[in-house]
């Protein structure tokens, strides 16, 4: 079984982005279980990764890649880590130089600006995606 972990500001408050992404997790939850971190601010979140030893870092500048080439990353980071997958969302003022500095990889959900909330939402979308795509489902067309 894989394991991801994503590293947050804050918490998600709106109850209906509460539901859909509990409803992702639900899928995933025998597949690849999520464990969510939240920091209070850039300093904790700095503090909690220092324990981590690779860490993706969800930042806008990055490369854009299609949900298939996010699957087979996914696939062969979680061979290379020991089926182990650390994400990283900022908050308002996205992930700070020096924490992105430390990723080992940045990787963009879209140009577009997102809320770090609804950021969460895609990105555990995208892996429940991801596990479809490997799967062979019909869930991505």
């Amino acid at each position: 079984m894989y394991k991801i972990k994503i590293f947050s500001i804050g918490k998600t408050k709106e109850a209906w982005l509460i539901d859909a992404i509990s409803e992702y997790e639900k899928r995933l939850k025998t597949i690849m279980p999520i464990d969510w971190i939240f920091a209070k601010n850039n300093e904790q979140l700095s503090t909690l990764l220092e324990k981590e030893s690779h860490f993706i870092a969800l930042v806008p500048s990055a490369k854009e890649v299609t949900s298939e080439q996010f699957a087979s990353q996914v696939h062969l980071w979680l061979e290379r880590f020991g089926s182990r997958l650390n994400f990283v969302i900022g908050g308002a003022e996205g992930i700070p130089q020096d924490i992105e500095s430390k990723a080992f990889q940045t990787l963009s959900l879209s140009k577009l600006t997102f809320t770090h909330q609804i950021a969460r939402l895609i990105l555990v979308e995208q892996l429940y995606r991801a596990s479809e795509i490997q799967k062979g489902s019909e869930y991505h067309k």
